[in-house]
């Protein structure tokens, strides 16, 4: 807990002049107060003590004239509050904005913030008894400020208030990003955007777009339409809806970053311009997943002719200083098999295809640079010789970003926040780009821009993208804001439930489209017992789910069971808390509370037997609901033999463990994610 006294929370009057400019602190290890649900949990924060109620008066405005965006954020935070909490606000908070010092909620700022690495978005807010005050550098920092303000909303007995704090907030990485893979599965515009507004609730500022695949190319190319006409299914963006997309994104403080993956996943590209390919075509839009041999041809002139007329469009289309190359997973069996590229490589002294894609990356890098933008690739992109001024991005490992950071290069981690691969948030909470062990120097540390989650999208649609997005990434972009010291887990988790509420009413779909593609899979069926076993399990981990026998390609469907559930499973987390507490205290209270889930668990089954004979699509289940009643009684026998307090029966311990090993065991690409709460009762018998 902080203490109350190291913050003494600014009067209005102080404020008021200009009190405005941020220093910086040294690094803390801290961890909000009990009662607030902040995510981030801001650098410096104290409870001051006190209330400012809402009432339908409470009203906001700047202090000086406010940019358009800013004033677009002010409304969007009333429009959020009004929402919250039912108030009527009598002011018009769109055309009528207070820019005297009269309203309940005044804001001020030296600057717009440019959407550029490194800009000031830092913040100070005070909420006293009668005004909430919220200063910063740019406006980019107020918009941040709006997000912990609405962060703070609570309620008691007498309404709604804000509780009297203290502040002063500043991010610890500049790169807080999130990657959305639109080239396996296509993205609607509209998902794009509710994702945007869900990065900016929890103050990441990097839109990481994914825009070409081998199952996809995803922009509208004026210069060569055939890349979406051919390379698309028809299911791409419009140069309109990227602006669109773009300006979207930058009223929310927020970059936007293309990738355009090559030299490999390029097979969409190479459907409507073969010519480029290191082999003959033809070539269709691959549906599988997987690495694939076509690649471009780093040796033809007639490759870097394209780009450069490629790049030149994308460059006016998207203004970000950045342009993500991909550059990861060419296996280079075209390149072996074709002789011309063979010669190539003898001519110029290039040892082997690393070294020739090395030179292809170098040839990208200066049509890029020759446009004003920085180059971005994978790891596979670090090779001697490239500029310092490009940012490697790690997939393969920290040691990766380690070795670029000591070499001069910028860098940034997504290796252990791959959201597709549905880990727990605690996994990705506890995953630091800089973590204090980290064997490099200060000036190397600063090279370590941040990281970005990766939302890969072989097994996701617009239908399930959020549940897989949300709200573990939320424990990410605390781990990219907030000070290192800030890593308790339990409190974690607390926060993350309030927060994964709060971002529904940005549109988002985590937990919406789940009761809708279970009520699809049921068939109008009552929905409890089917909720009841989803509830307890998950996907599989990491990349098990594509090998269990079942071939998935960009057709597949994924409206299946497996697909509902979510990534972690909330009340199984829950269960296994309550079990770890049982067994350190056999406390008779929990143990009530432990037997009557576990009954409810073990009676589920009956319930589903007539469900799974009349919905087909639920068939494949069905296993895992007789595995939750074979564990569900494992764990009433375990309870009752230790709140008897005698040994265990050294037979029954075994064939139990056994029973648990088989259910275990996934089925439908899934599992029950609270077999191990259960063993651990089942062991705990053997203690007397």
């Amino acid at each position: 807990m902080l203490s109350k006294t190291f913050f003494t929370v600014r009067s209005a009057v102080c404020l008021t002049i200009g009190l405005f400019l941020l220093p910086s602190f040294p690094a803390i290890a801290q961890e909000p107060p009990g009662t607030l649900n902040l995510m981030p949990v801001p650098f410096k924060l104290a409870l001051a003590g006190g209330k400012l109620r809402l009432t339908e008066n409470f009203t906001i405005g700047a202090l000086g004239e406010a940019v358009p965006r800013a004033k677009k954020a002010a409304a969007r935070f009333m429009d959020r509050l009004a929402g919250r909490t039912g108030l009527f606000f009598k002011q018009d908070y769109r055309t009528d904005f207070v820019t005297s010092g009269n309203a309940t909620f005044l804001f001020k700022y030296e600057a717009a913030g440019r959407l550029e690495l490194n800009e000031n978005e830092s913040y100070a807010l005070t909420v006293s008894p009668d005004r909430v005050m919220l200063i910063a550098r740019t406006d980019l920092g107020i918009l941040h400020g709006f997000e912990t303000v609405l962060q703070l909303l609570d309620a008691d007995a007498q309404g709604y208030f804000f509780p009297c704090v203290g502040l002063e907030d500043q991010p610890r990485f500049p790169w807080r990003g999130l990657l959305i893979d639109a080239g396996r599965h296509f993205m609607p515009v509209e998902v794009i955007k509710r994702n945007l507004d869900g990065m900016a609730a929890v103050k990441m500022n990097v839109l990481h777009w994914h825009l070409s695949e081998d199952q996809g190319f995803r922009v509208e190319c004026k210069t060569f339409p055939l890349l979406h006409q051919l390379g698309s299914d028809g299911y791409y963006y419009t140069q309109d809806q990227i602006s669109d997309i773009v300006a979207y994104a930058a009223d929310r403080g927020i970059r936007v970053m293309p990738e355009f993956d090559i030299p490999g996943h390029s097979t969409s590209w190479l459907v409507g311009y073969p010519v480029l390919a290191g082999r003959p075509g033809p070539y269709r839009i691959e549906r599988r997943w997987g690495v694939f041999d076509p690649v471009f041809n780093p040796t033809d002139e007639a490759t870097y002719r394209f780009f450069e007329k490629f790049f030149e469009e994308m460059a006016s289309l998207f203004p970000d200083r950045y342009v993500h190359i991909g550059g990861d997973e060419n296996n280079g069996k075209q390149w072996d098999a074709n002789p011309q590229i063979d010669q190539f490589k003898r001519d110029h002294k290039l040892a082997d295809n690393h070294a020739l894609q090395a030179y292809f990356n170098g040839r990208i890098l200066t049509i890029l640079s020759n446009l004003g933008k920085k180059m971005v690739g994978w790891d596979e992109i670090f090779q001697p010789g490239l500029p310092k001024d490009i940012v490697i991005q790690s997939w393969r490992g920290k040691q990766a970003l380690i070795d670029s950071a000591r070499k001069g290069y910028q860098g940034l981690l997504s290796n252990g926040y791959y959201i597709d691969l549905c880990q727990p948030a605690s996994v990705h909470y506890l995953n630091d780009p800089l973590s204090p062990d980290a064997p490099l120097k200060e000036e190397e540390q600063k090279l370590v821009l941040g990281g970005e989650a990766t939302m890969w999208s072989e097994l996701v649609t617009p239908e399930t993208i959020d549940s897989r997005i949300w709200p573990r990434t939320a424990a990410i972009a605390e781990r990219l804001w907030s000070p290192s010291g800030v890593n308790d887990v339990e409190d974690m988790y607390r926060r993350l439930d309030s927060v994964a509420v709060q971002l529904e009413e940005l549109g988002l779909t985590h937990f919406k489209n789940q009761e809708m593609m279970l009520r699809r899979l049921a068939g109008g069926a009552d929905l409890g017992p089917l909720r009841t076993l989803v509830d307890v399990i998950e996907p599989l981990k990491q990349y098990k789910r594509q090998h269990q026998g079942v071939t998935y390609t960009q057709q597949s469907p994924l409206t299946r069971a497996v697909d509902a559930a979510a990534p972690e499973s909330r009340t199984a987390r829950v269960f296994r808390k309550m079990t770890d507490e049982f067994i350190k205290t056999k406390d008779p209270k929990t143990a009530d509370a432990l037997k009557t889930q576990l009954q409810r668990w073990r009676s589920n089954h009956q319930f589903l037997k007539s469900l799974f004979k009349n919905a087909p699509a639920l068939s494949e289940i069905e296993p895992l609901s007789e595995d939750l009643y074979t564990v569900a009684d494992l764990g009433i026998q375990a309870l009752d033999a230790i709140l008897a307090r005698t040994a265990g029966d050294r037979t029954w311990v075994n064939e139990s463990l056994e029973l648990l090993q088989q259910a275990k065991k996934p089925k439908d690409q899934a599992e029950l994610a609270l077999v191990p709460a259960v063993e651990k009762l089942v062991q705990t018998t053997l203690l007397k």
